[in-house]
């Protein structure tokens, strides 16, 4: 009897149409491992087996089957196995927009809203999750949809509060604000640390203790991360994996391979494969 293969890796990562403000994750991780990153929107996640061990500002978590993650917007974290197996699990990336939506439909919170929680033993919103997966993969959007909506008002119900606004009271702030707008601005060819901080005049180090204390990261990690997101969007458009790499300052398309694997899950013509299929069919069936 042959023994099933305990290092293989697989992943999806695809969007159902009916829902074009959330994105699906379904997954097998083994040696693979995220590096610092964040997203704009929020993160659902729950392990089917195994452990994923998920660094967060606050400490990390080991989430294990019936466990829910949860990260808000903007929120840097790493992942990895936390078990030599290496973990499956089923994610949910739903834009703000969803999330805040819902909020204001089925609560009295105000604003924009998280959860003061990052991993939670919840079995049943774990089961949620991946009845969302399973209705989208079938084509049911009312059932997608109602039970995503179902998941979400039971974790904000039960771990939703308000979230605060982004300290930038502190010295240091405006120039890390700065620092990052001077990034965004010129992704293609960033400038040094010591030239970005002269021309800010501040000193390299102040800027880098600024910089990570405002987003989490130090610039580097952080560039890296807004230049996947940016070839994202482009795929998304349909721009070619190469184009991508080149427009946002990559140095060649192994490049972009290489960091948008770590950080998205999924290499970037698999992604853009299965962006088109989806949004040529309206629907799509899992493998």
């Amino acid at each position: 009897m042959a023994e099933a293969d305990t290092t293989r890796e697989w992943a999806r990562y695809w969007q159902y149409a009916e829902l074009p403000d959330l994105d699906l994750l379904r997954a097998r991780y083994v040696r693979h491992t995220f590096p610092r990153h964040s997203h704009e929107g929020y993160v659902f996640g729950t392990i089917t087996s195994g452990v994923e061990d998920v660094g967060l500002p606050g400490g990390t978590v080991h989430a294990g089957p019936g466990t829910v993650v949860m990260i808000n917007p903007e929120v840097p974290h790493t992942a990895r196995a936390g078990v030599p197996e290496g973990w499956v699990y089923a994610t949910l990336y739903p834009s703000a927009q969803v999330i805040n939506d819902i909020a204001a439909d089925v609560t009295s919170l105000r604003g924009t809203v998280g959860f003061a929680e990052s991993g939670v033993r919840d079995p049943y919103a774990a089961r949620l999750i991946t009845e969302v997966h399973r209705a989208a993969e079938e084509g049911n959007a009312l059932a997608a949809d109602s039970v995503l909506r179902v998941l979400v008002a039971r974790l904000l119900d039960r771990h939703g509060s308000v979230l605060p606004a982004r300290a930038s009271a502190f010295a240091g702030a405006r120039d890390a604000a700065r620092a990052r707008n001077a990034l965004e601005e010129r992704m293609v060819s960033p400038p040094t640390l010591e030239a970005l901080a002269a021309e800010l005049g501040t000193s390299p180090f102040a800027l880098l203790r600024a910089f990570k204390k405002q987003y989490g990261m130090p610039p580097h990690t952080w560039l890296t991360d807004a230049r996947v997101r940016r070839a994202r969007r482009m795929l998304d458009a349909g721009t070619a994996p190469t184009e991508a790499a080149a427009a946002v300052g990559f140095t060649d398309q192994p490049h972009l391979n290489r960091h948008f694997t770590r950080i998205v899950g999924v290499p970037p013509g698999a992604y853009q494969r299965e962006r088109a299929r989806t949004y040529k069919t309206g629907r799509d069936i899992s493998p």
